[in-house]
């Protein structure tokens, strides 16, 4: 089905996006990084959002809506950059990954009637991210400090589900375009402010520049997508099925950086994968 499919691409742009997040983020700054991927992020929907949006949709409730996804957006960007930043990714990476129960359980508060099969398929897809992350990572289990880092990986997943949420309530009562550009533009706003109150070094981000565009388009593409499934058949699908990001990453990793994929790791990417089935079936 497309929201599957659409979720699915998501998690491919974020897996590239986050094996950047994981190399900018060790000794440097986070709020600057945030705010060139988002500056970026609007940067490539301004124009195709203004020119071919349907801005006449776009009542009071819908840019009200819009703009709360943006201020949630933020929360998930910063509890991810920071949980990155802290602790190792097989720590963080099982916590980030959970938003699919918190996905599917805002779907069934709305009405949505949900399977037992369908909490099991997500509960695989949780699992076997939970089992590549935690069996996976470059980093020394001492470094960083642990609870800090816990609570800013539990922030980012419920930021996620939340923005995942109310960015395809905005785009079905406006335009998917217009609301996705105007989510974009109040997640700008809040981290601008926080960089200005934070006197965040931005110029030390200069030399990552080119690098953090390239993750302002991987992650608008990845944003857009989920929220572009508004209209279709269970929405929930997209925001569930781009939690594959962290087995993406691992994989990207084992075959570009020659990083190895232990036997364990593979059986969480079948899981994983079954889930993603069971799911597709069901739709």
């Amino acid at each position: 089905m497309l929201a599957l499919a659409f979720g699915i691409l998501a998690a491919v742009s974020w897996a590239v996006h986050d094996l950047m997040v994981r190399r900018l983020t060790q000794g440097g700054a986070v709020l600057p990084l945030v705010l060139i991927v988002a500056a970026s992020a609007v940067a490539v929907l301004l124009v195709p959002s203004l020119v071919l949006g349907d801005w006449s949709r776009m009542d009071a409730r819908a840019v009200r809506i819009s703009g709360a996804a943006g201020v949630t957006y933020v929360a998930g960007m910063m509890g991810l950059y920071m949980a990155l930043k802290l602790a190792p990714v097989r720590l963080v990476a099982p916590v980030l990954g959970a938003y699919p129960m918190i996905t599917l359980g805002l779907a069934a508060a709305q009405g949505r009637a949900v399977t037992g099969l369908e909490w099991a398929a997500v509960a695989a897809i949780v699992g076997g991210v939970a089992i590549v992350a935690m069996v996976s990572d470059e980093r020394r289990e001492g470094e960083g400090s642990l609870v800090p880092a816990m609570i800013w990986a539990v922030v980012g997943a419920c930021g996620f589900a939340a923005t995942f949420a109310l960015g395809q309530e905005a785009a079905r009562s406006g335009s998917e375009l217009p609301a996705i550009l105007v989510t974009r533009i109040a997640g700008l706003a809040v981290i601008a402010v926080l960089a200005l109150l934070a006197r965040a070094p931005v110029s030390e981000a200069r030399g990552s520049f080119r690098t953090l565009c390239l993750m302002g388009v991987l992650d608008a593409l990845a944003l857009g997508l989920v929220l572009a499934s508004a209209r279709l058949p269970s929405p929930e699908y997209a925001a569930i099925s781009s939690s594959l990001f962290g087995v993406l990453t691992i994989l990207l990793a084992w075959r570009f950086l020659s990083e190895r994929v232990r036997p364990a790791q593979w059986g969480g990417i079948v899981v994983v994968f079954a889930g993603i089935a069971v799911l597709s079936a069901q739709g």
